[in-house]
């Protein structure tokens, strides 16, 4: 059997991983600025994650939620106190498309409203209805296809205004910072309106916080920004630092049924001590406090670039924009100065680091990073 080719790969075999640095099967190492798409949020084998893991491992490592998880509550606590949101609710899932699925259901669920409103650029998951708010029409497949949603121009906010006189929105949904869509930056005005307007339509305002989440941007939220609560958040990556964890909070307003939501894995023992760990770490560790200094000192650097056409994002997810002829410096940057990064398309390249990135390990990269635009 073969695996099946989906993916482009680069010919690196990472063998290990410790704190923001990796090495490959050859011994050399590498700066890993990217976290395999902002999934390391405290660092590789951070030592009380691999602890907390190994000591859950040997008393039991999963059962069905047919049972009593006291690591499920934990959990709750702790992701409440950690990102402020006390009094909402938590369900448990295993990756961000599920958050998304599950988000957009519970919306339909809530108001028995079927009208979903997306943005330009979005990317909200690949599973059935994620994927049908996501703007790209390559991975959306016929069976994905429907008439329930809405696709608004990203910050217009007359067209989202438009939008909700001529439809019965369910739920309108947006990423904090766009990532696939190139380090995008949600105006806080545009995320007051959507608060305002789901307000006024009883509508639910779905925070996609899956990439820009989990403190990243300096703030737990990247929507906290605005100075507005969502309705639900969705969460994935950062969460468990690599372990497949997901989950959505859920406003106290929306109330639960048996039945309405389920899972086979998600919430498992494993899962939990693993979101246990990241939300300790982060909080010890005040980690957040960490994105904000190291990715503004990051940003405000690479503003000095000339070649740079533009610097987006904030804390430790940015976007850095570079013109056509220097379409290579990803490439270089992984291959001759061996860092990993991200991209966008086309020319923009991502910066998704753990959260407990030095500023010695942001200056190894600024430096390499000159010596490719200069």
């Amino acid at each position: 059997m073969k695996l099946f080719d989906v993916y482009p790969i680069n010919p690196i075999n990472i063998i290990q991983g410790i704190g923001s640095l990796v090495y490959d099967s050859a011994g050399t190492e590498y700066l890993d600025l990217y976290g395999g798409h902002a999934v390391i949020s405290i660092g590789h084998t951070n030592p009380h994650y691999v602890k907390r893991l190994e000591d859950q491992l040997h008393q039991i490592g999963f059962y069905s939620n047919s049972i009593e998880i006291p690591l499920q509550k934990q959990l709750a606590e702790k992701l409440g106190h950690v990102s402020g949101k006390e009094d909402y609710q938590l369900f448990l899932c295993n990756s961000g498309a599920e958050a998304n699925e599950n988000a957009l259901k519970l919306a339909s669920f809530y108001n028995g409203k079927k009208k979903v409103i997306a943005f330009s650029g979005a990317f909200h998951g690949r599973t059935s209805l994620a994927v049908a708010v996501t703007d790209n029409p390559k991975i959306v497949a016929p069976v994905n296809e429907t008439d329930n949603v809405i696709f608004v121009s990203w910050n217009d906010e007359l067209a989202l205004e438009q939008a909700f006189a001529a439809n019965e929105i369910s739920s309108v949904i947006i990423e904090g910072i766009q990532g696939v869509g190139g380090i995008q930056v949600a105006p806080e005005g545009f995320l007051q309106k959507i608060r305002s307007l789901c307000d006024a339509n009883n509508a639910v305002f779905i925070a996609d916080s899956v990439q820009c989440g989990y403190g990243r941007t300096g703030k737990f939220f990247s929507h906290d920004f605005a100075g507005v609560n969502a309705d639900i958040y969705t969460m994935a990556k950062g969460m468990g630092n690599g372990f497949p964890v997901g989950g959505i909070i859920i406003s106290p307003k929306i109330l639960p049924a048996y039945g309405m939501l389920g899972t086979t894995f998600g919430g498992n023992h494993l899962a939990c001590a693993a979101g246990l760990a990241v939300l300790e770490v982060m909080d010890r560790d005040n980690l957040m406090k960490n994105a904000a200094e190291v990715g503004g000192y990051l940003i405000t650097e690479l503003k000095k670039f000339e070649k740079v056409k533009e610097v987006r994002g904030r804390g430790l997810m940015i976007g850095i924009e570079l013109p056509a002829e220097l379409a290579h410096v990803r490439k270089e940057l992984l291959f001759t100065h061996h860092i990993f990064t991200g991209e966008a398309k086309p020319n923009v390249v991502r910066l998704l680091p753990a959260l407990n990135l030095t500023k010695a390990h942001a200056d190894r990269f600024l430096e390499a990073f000159a010596t490719l635009v200069k």
